[in-house]
């Protein structure tokens, strides 16, 4: 494996929910999280402001569906995915209370894993 790519790490039930998308949206996460493991940032991902920074959400259309994960680059060598999620809200674009409540939770045991990893 090439040392320039940084590993993933799936906390949570995000490694679960992404294989559950369709083919053509776990392609399109795939190829996005590639691109963070080689240290660039897709077209596809966008800052996620509502936790903290370093913080990014790729948004996946497929149908009339959106499909949303979150990752962070900037912990350790590692590209940790906080979440994924069907995003089913009718009211806009505003991401559900309690799916940020899971984020700020999995940002958190990101960072521990993290300071763990440098002892």
């Amino acid at each position: 494996m090439d040392d320039d790519i940084k590993p993933v790490i799936w906390l949570g039930d995000s490694l679960k929910q992404v294989k559950s998308f369709p083919p053509e949206v776990r392609k399109d996460i795939g190829a996005a999280l590639y691109d963070a493991q080689k240290g660039s940032k897709s077209p596809d991902a966008k800052p996620f402001k509502s936790v903290g920074g370093g913080i990014f959400e790729i948004v996946s259309r497929f149908e009339t569906n959106a499909y949303r994960t979150i990752y962070v680059v900037q912990i350790g060598e590692q590209v940790y995915v906080l979440h994924a999620f069907q995003k089913k809200s009718k009211t806009g674009i505003k991401t559900p209370k309690k799916d940020i409540n899971l984020i700020k939770s999995r940002y958190l045991q990101a960072i521990k894993i993290g300071e763990e990893e440098n002892q």
